[in-house]
Order: structure tokens, then C-alpha cells, then sequence
């Protein structure tokens, strides 16, 4: 990380580059054009009327919002026909702000990594307010009562400061991975109660959670964590009857 004080006469400026943020910001971008590329050809090659395109067009654009800036899409008048061309200028531009940031602050204080340290702190409060009110969905609150509301947003809090040590956690033993990811990758294990009835009239229960398929076995061995042991048999209580 390089930062830079800029100084002026009623402001500071500062401008900060990082090289890990270019390679990211970089890969991300990538991503997104190769997956607008490969669906602009698909849609090139559909037969579908013009209002159908522009919908289709429009879903690409709310897709890869940063890969479609960099594009020029020119649509046929009497069809669904469209030409895209990349616009090279745009994408030398983007290449050379990618990982680099100019920050303007009427703060007194003249070290410019301390007013680094300051915008990642707001970056940071914004991106917890963000989590709050869309991962952990704090909003909307359909209580009345004041004590509901309170327990609900309590609740979502304590749901904020797990997903902050999973983050923690992800930052020391897999530095590739968001808290959002991982539980996407978690989300795929459910638990499941399976009932076999016995030919005298007797019910079983078996609650199990699925297996985690490979990749998610690897993320858990990678993030030191232990599956608990699946639980024991139950029997129903119309069961418990039969048995003497």
C-alpha cells in the first residue's frame, strides 16, 4: 500500500494505491467480462421479439454492472438484432484507477496513513450497516411491540458479531474467502428427519444432516472445524406404547 499526501489550500488530499486491491479489482473485472461476453453471444444467437432482448439485456446489465460500462451495445430499430463493441478507451481508464483511490478530507491531521486508517473505519461501519440490513435482514421489522422490536434487532446483532468472527476467522486460515461465500457453501447441508415404520406398527426416527459434498468438506478441514456426531435414534411416543 502506497499512500500520499496531497496538499491544498482548504483541503487534503490523499491518494493511495495498493497493489493486492489492482490484482482483485482486476480479477473481478475479468470475471465479469468474460461472463458478459459469453452471454451476449447467447443472446445474439436467440430468436426472441425486441422487448424480450431489451429485458434480457437489461438482467445482463444488473449482472455484471462494471463488465457493461465498458461496452457499447447498438440495438437494430425494426429487430431484436444488437452489435456490441468494447470500448477501449473506457477500459484504459478503468485500468489505471483499478486498486488506486483519492480520498478529500477537511480533517487537520497530516498523516496520510492515519486518514487511510480513518476511511477503511467508515468503510467498515457502512459495510456492517449494509450486512445488517441485507444478510442478516434487520429491515424490515414487522413487530409492534417495543420489546419484539428490541429482542428482533438484539438478535440480528448477535448474528453481526458471528458472521465478524467467521470473517475474522477466514482472514487468518482462508484469506480468499467472504463470510457470505462460506455460508452459501454451508447452506447446501440440511438436516432431515427420516421416519421407517416396522412391520409391528413401530415408527423410527432417524435425524440426519447431509454429508457436505467435497469442496465443503475441504472448506471445513481448511477453517479446523469438526461436524458434530449425527444425532441417536428416536422413537416416537405411539411407539413407546408397543414396547414392554
Amino acid at each position: 500500500m502506497t499512500v500520499k499526501l496531497l496538499a491544498d489550500a482548504s483541503e487534503l488530499y490523499v491518494f493511495a494505491e495498493s497493489a493486492d486491491r489492482v490484482t482483485k479489482e482486476r480479477a473481478m473485472r475479468r470475471r465479469q467480462m468474460k461472463w458478459l461476453g459469453k452471454r451476449l453471444r447467447e443472446l445474439v444467437a436467440m430468436e426472441i421479439s425486441c422487448e424480450e432482448m431489451l429485458m434480457k439485456l437489461g438482467a445482463a446489465r444488473s449482472r455484471a454492472p462494471t463488465a457493461w460500462r465498458l461496452v457499447d451495445i447498438e440495438m437494430d430499430k425494426e429487430s431484436s438484432m444488437f452489435i456490441d463493441t468494447l470500448n477501449w478507451q473506457k477500459l484504459r481508464k478503468v485500468r489505471r484507477r483499478e486498486g488506486r483511490y483519492l480520498l478529500r478530507t477537511n480533517l487537520t491531521e497530516n498523516d496520510p496513513a492515519l486518514l487511510w486508517q480513518y476511511y477503511i473505519q467508515l468503510v467498515a461501519v457502512e459495510q456492517a450497516f449494509k450486512n445488517l440490513k441485507g444478510d442478516l435482514a434487520i429491515r424490515p421489522v414487522f413487530h409492534h411491540d417495543e420489546r419484539r422490536i428490541e429482542a428482533h434487532i438484539f438478535i440480528a446483532f448477535l448474528a453481526y458479531c458471528l458472521q465478524v468472527t467467521l470473517q475474522r476467522r477466514l482472514h487468518a486460515l482462508a484469506p480468499g474467502l467472504t463470510a457470505r461465500s462460506v455460508l452459501e457453501k454451508f447452506a447446501a447441508v440440511q438436516m432431515i428427519d427420516v421416519h421407517l415404520p416396522t412391520a409391528d406398527g413401530r415408527e423410527l426416527v432417524l435425524t440426519r444432516y447431509t454429508q457436505p459434498e467435497r469442496e465443503l468438506q475441504l472448506l471445513i478441514q481448511q477453517l479446523r472445524l469438526q461436524l458434530p456426531p449425527q444425532p441417536s435414534l428416536k422413537i416416537t411416543p405411539a411407539a413407546l406404547a408397543h414396547v414392554t
